[in-house]
């Protein structure tokens, strides 16, 4: 599928860093529509900085481009779009070329979440551990890094009735989670806190269709804890998937309203991405 972007001018690096910044805050606030209006520009700036820069400018350029990719491919996996497919791999492709790890670890999370949507969880779920594997448990950025890929890997093999792994790598991300508490902020949507852990275990539950098993974690959640609404917005959809699934249509519907309250442009209710 081509995406085709309005031709751009090179903008500073900083100039771009700072639009990529409000771009990502605009997501995790669940502003969709301002984010749909800003990101074909803000791509198209960003690759032309990109293809006019050299040496250490290119690689901090291929960064932002990159951002900027993934958050392009998050947008379109709410919207069911195939762009998500491509957004996914230039950002890949960007990172890489920057040199840098975190930006490689966020575009790999983005690419395999398309991989498991078009049904390929196995492939996913391989794709994800090999990344996680190079990126180093015992740096705080890094090792924060690692932990969503390991959260975004237990999705898939939830999804791909892979029950044993699933588990396993949920298991070893509550463990990366317990070394490091509070793990800093800022990464693409999924932080590595033990409460993003808890409602990735519950969204794993409820793909293996054992949704029973997540309802002690549930009681014991406080969704307001986590950080932005476009995540919260998220737990209550795997609430109301849970209750609705235990035939629970007041707790469901509770939940439901719970999304619309955190975020009133969240499209696809029980079928965002992770």
């Amino acid at each position: 599928m081509r995406v085709e972007l309005p031709s751009g001018k090179p903008a500073p690096l900083r100039v771009l860093a700072s639009k990529t910044a409000s771009a990502r805050e605009a997501f995790t606030a669940a502003r969709y529509n301002d984010l749909g209006s800003s990101l074909p520009g803000l791509l198209s700036a960003a690759e032309a900085a990109r293809d006019a820069a050299a040496g250490q400018a290119r690689g901090q350029a291929n960064a932002i481009l990159a951002r900027a990719y993934v958050l392009a491919s998050e947008l379109a996996a709410k919207q069911h779009s195939d762009a998500a497919w491509v957004a996914a791999d230039r950002a890949l492709a960007a990172a890489r070329a920057s040199g840098m790890p975190i930006p490689v670890g966020e575009a790999a999370r983005v690419l395999a979440i398309t991989m498991r949507r078009s049904g390929n969880c196995s492939s996913a779920v391989r794709f994800l551990t090999t990344e996680s594997d190079v990126l180093d448990p015992a740096e705080e950025r890094t090792g924060a890094v690692r932990t969503t890929l390991l959260l975004t890997a237990a999705y898939s093999a939830g999804a791909g009735s892979d029950r044993a792994t699933a588990l396993a790598l949920l298991d070893e991300a509550d463990e990366t989670v317990e070394r490091r508490p509070h793990a800093p902020g800022g990464l693409f949507t999924v932080d590595a806190t033990k409460t993003m852990a808890a409602v990735y275990r519950i969204g794993v539950l409820n793909t293996l269709g054992t949704p029973d098993e997540g309802v002690e974690i549930a009681r014991g959640l406080n969704i307001d804890l986590m950080a932005t609404p476009e995540r919260r917005a998220r737990a209550w959809t795997d609430m109301a998937r849970m209750w609705h699934a235990l035939g629970d249509g007041q707790e469901a519907f509770a939940a439901l309203r719970r999304v619309e309250q955190e975020a009133a442009q969240e499209s696809g209710g029980l079928r965002c991405g992770r």
